[in-house]
């Protein structure tokens, strides 16, 4: 398994249309072959920063959904949002209770 780490940083005043953004989209890419999990973050001290974390089956299932007309909607959407560049992790659980 693959978890997928997101770190996204958005203009105050466009939070509303990320959050519009994953609300419509959030069931389609938990749909996605290949995605077992889906979640969506906020920082506790710094409101326009958020997280996402997903769960892949594989690096080729994430690479399929990045390739993906899913992907280019949503992208093409919440890009334009940020106030810094987003940065993204690969990471293997090593543990979980």
């Amino acid at each position: 398994m693959l978890v997928r780490i997101v770190k996204m940083s958005f203009e105050p005043s466009k939070i509303d249309e990320f959050l519009n953004n994953f609300e419509e989209n959030k069931s389609a890419i938990r749909d996605f072959k290949g995605c077992e999990l889906l979640e969506l973050y906020n920082d506790q001290n710094q409101p326009e920063i958020y997280f996402t974390y997903s769960y892949w089956q594989s690096a080729s299932h994430l690479e399929s959904y990045r390739k993906s007309e899913l992907f280019n909607k949503v992208w093409a959407k919440t890009k334009p949002l940020f106030n810094k560049k987003p940065e993204a992790w690969s990471v293997t659980k090593i543990f979980s209770r």
